[in-house]
């Protein structure tokens, strides 16, 4: 019995001691199932191994959150130094449902997303036109809350073939890649950024889903039909589910090879695809007397060639690697009509920061001519020919250049830390704007 005021000592109490120092005696054991351990997958820890237990009974928890900043140190439109913030957060639930259903090879996922921030990009590129790229990547498609992923995967035939349907991105599955760069022109989903208008990156999500056949575990080949409803990429609506207005679809198709190389089984992706969109859309050449007189349905095509090309002591984890991507687009619709990318990363450069990544990256993106005669007949027709009217309509002519050199620091297994430096040539492929130099500095942090 216990008074007021009073402790009692109980063969209870001895238990929790005794197992209190049986715990604090196994935590260096334990190490990475604590919570802030740099050790643990997890800022939160393995919530006393609860999470582990569900990811293997079949539940997978995702919480990460990531952050860009940029600052102008010198060139762009403004000349005076301005710094900006952006975020994403994003919560997601994987469920194995031959585990907890006992449906044979069938995944479901969830993923809800909020970004919030400004981008720096407004700064640098001439406000009449914007620019091309963007200096922060995970800006864009909306500041705002968006079910993002709500998809079901099934294989058949021992794998053979997979069918995934549902609220889906289309660059979770063509053309997809992972990459720390910071600007835009370096990644997966590069069809997207230059025909966003037609092929709907992350975080915008649509009705649709890909068929994919693995004819072996090296090659694969698959086919995508997504909904185009532009009403998606509004703010408010994050959550929709209707698909009116329906203006069309997009078929994306990808041959995939992902081989490995040498005794010590360097990895490759090599991607060649195509993709076509039912949509109409203006045709820039046939602009004159202040409209659009064609209409044309939009294509395109893209590579991406990567591959590991060195080991570090027999480590494939380590070394050099090779990213190129090459993009093709329609000369009638599109105002982006061509784009080439390659970016090296040297992963673990010593033996004492092996998981760190040292990337450096350069990109061109060109604007269609024709896009840029319909700009010079714009101002012929409004009779306007100085740059510094406001009503003059800047001429995008040519290409922008895109240039980062980045740093990764894995400082846990939990948080990565990327400052960065970029170059930006002819913003926006406006000749009367300045080169611009920025410094950046992105984290991502997995709870």
């Amino acid at each position: 019995m216990k008074k007021r005021g009073v402790f009692q000592w109980t063969s209870k109490h001895a238990i929790a001691i005794y197992s209190s120092a049986l715990l604090w005696a196994s935590v260096p054991a334990l190490a990475d199932m604590r919570p802030l351990s740099a050790d643990s997958d997890y800022l939160l820890g393995d919530w006393g191994g609860y999470r582990s237990k569900l990811k293997d009974d079949g539940i997978d928890f995702q919480i990460n959150y990531s952050m860009e900043s940029a600052a102008n140190l010198a060139g762009g439109y403004h000349s005076s130094t301005t710094a900006r913030y952006t975020d994403q957060w994003t919560f997601g639930t994987t469920l194995d449902l031959e585990k907890l259903l006992n449906w044979d090879d069938t995944q479901f996922q969830l993923s809800i997303t909020d970004r919030n921030g400004r981008d720096l990009s407004e700064h640098i590129n001439d406000p009449r036109t914007g620019g091309l790229s963007s200096v922060e990547e995970i800006w864009g498609s909306g500041q705002t809350w968006r079910m993002t992923q709500f998809w079901i995967n099934k294989g058949f035939f021992n794998h053979l073939i997979e069918v995934k349907a549902g609220r889906v991105t289309s660059d979770e599955d063509f053309d997809s890649t992972d990459g720390s760069f910071q600007n835009l022109a370096f990644g997966g989903g590069q069809p997207g950024n230059w025909r966003s208008d037609r092929w709907y990156t992350w975080p915008i999500s649509q009705w649709g889903g890909r068929v994919k056949f693995n004819f072996t575990p090296e090659i694969y080949l698959q086919v995508g039909f997504y909904n185009q409803t532009p009403g998606n990429y509004e703010t408010g609506n994050g959550f929709r589910l209707d698909t009116s207005p329906t203006l069309g679809n997009m078929v994306p198709v990808e041959l995939g090879w992902k081989p490995v190389f040498g005794p010590d089984k360097l990895p490759g992706r090599y991607l060649l695809g195509a993709w076509y969109s039912s949509v109409s859309g203006d045709n820039y050449s046939s602009y004159h007397n202040g409209g659009y007189h064609d209409k044309n349905r939009a294509y395109g095509g893209y590579v991406l060639l990567q591959q590991q090309l060195t080991a570090t002591g027999g480590d494939n984890q380590r070394g050099l690697g090779i990213t190129l991507q090459g993009i093709m687009n329609d000369h009638q619709t599109s105002k982006m009509d061509n784009y080439q990318s390659i970016a090296m990363t040297w992963k673990g450069p010593t033996a004492s920061r092996a998981q760190d990544e040292v990337g450096l990256g350069a990109a061109r993106i060109h604007v269609n001519k024709s896009y840029s005669q319909m700009q010079r007949t714009m101002n012929g027709e409004s009779g306007i020919s100085d740059y510094r009217n406001p009503g003059y309509q800047p001429i995008q002519h040519g290409s922008e250049y895109d240039f980062e050199l980045y740093y990764n620091a894995h400082l846990t297994n939990w948080l990565n830390v990327r400052p960065n430096l970029q170059y930006v040539v002819s913003p926006g492929a406006v000749s009367q704007v300045r080169n611009a130099f920025v410094g950046g500095l992105s984290a991502d942090v997995t709870f």
